[in-house]
């Protein structure tokens, strides 16, 4: 499966049409800006986009497995994210990537189970994501979260840049409910974690690298979990993408991904 994160200058339609001819089986679609720089591909409210994105998956054959991003702080409601869930119901979506950058714990519960309850109502699973550098920032706390929560809907989405990152442990993954997984976000990255915020938001959102090029250990976390997730090649690498193209480079990710994983895990290739 391909994240939308890896090839973000692809609009929708272009992603799809990309993910078809390189070999992927699901795509991921990023309908939120979460940043003042990057493209945005609203379609909760244009019509027309839509319209053209469901052709192509239509066309192509490629699904949408997951929908990004929701991120509820201290002043959102969940309720406001409705048209969101409702878009991602329409584009065959069964997941929604959520992040939680709230301190307050009781706080940031609630608006999670809310949230969990109205996405329930559509069919949809709202999986939890914990980059190291929220308020959210681990396995752990977001355990805690969806414990707390208790909601049949809620799971927890492993970023293997953020596990490795917040120095959570594969011992604890273990341990968890199965039910609680439906895909993993997969890419390397350097052994050497960033001292600095800005360091950490910088690898995430630009300079990830493809499986075997990095020191993440990431045989040791997708082994601890349910076999058989898809995993979402989410590696946003923005200087080689401004040298060959986004379709060139979700292809070299794929190639990258089989090479390195399905050797180990054949069960749980990049593309299912």
């Amino acid at each position: 499966m391909g994240a939308h994160l890896t090839a973000l200058s692809l609009s929708p339609p272009e992603l799809v049409d990309a993910a078809a001819a390189t070999g992927y089986r699901y795509v991921g679609l990023r309908m939120t800006k979460v940043t003042p720089q990057e493209p945005h591909y609203p379609l909760a409210y244009d019509p027309a986009l839509m319209r053209r994105t469901k052709t192509h998956l239509a066309a192509t054959g490629v699904e949408v497995l997951d929908i990004e991003l929701a991120r509820l702080t201290s002043g959102d409601s969940p309720g406001d994210n409705l048209r969101f869930l409702e878009a991602g119901v329409e584009l065959g979506a069964l997941h929604v990537i959520a992040q939680l950058p709230d301190s307050d714990f009781a706080r940031k519960t609630d608006r999670f189970s809310e949230f969990c309850e109205l996405a329930l109502l559509l069919g949809l699973t709202i999986d939890l994501e914990f980059p190291s550098w929220t308020e959210t920032p681990d396995l752990r706390e977001a355990t805690r979260v969806l414990r707390a929560a208790d909601q049949p809907n809620a799971g927890l989405l492993i970023d293997l840049l953020h596990f490795a990152r917040s120095r959570s442990s594969v011992g604890d993954l273990r341990e968890l409910p199965p039910e609680w997984f439906h895909f993993a976000h997969v890419c390397d990255a350097p052994a050497e974690i960033p001292a600095t915020t800005a360091g950490l938001i910088h690898t995430a959102r630009f300079e990830r690298l493809f499986p075997g090029e990095g020191g993440i250990d990431m045989l040791g976390i997708l082994d601890a979990l349910p076999a058989g997730l898809p995993f979402a090649l989410e590696i946003p690498r923005a200087t080689l993408v401004a040298q060959v193209g986004g379709k060139e480079h979700t292809r070299l990710a794929i190639a990258a991904a089989r090479r390195h994983l399905d050797a180990h895990r054949p069960a749980a290739a990049p593309a299912r």
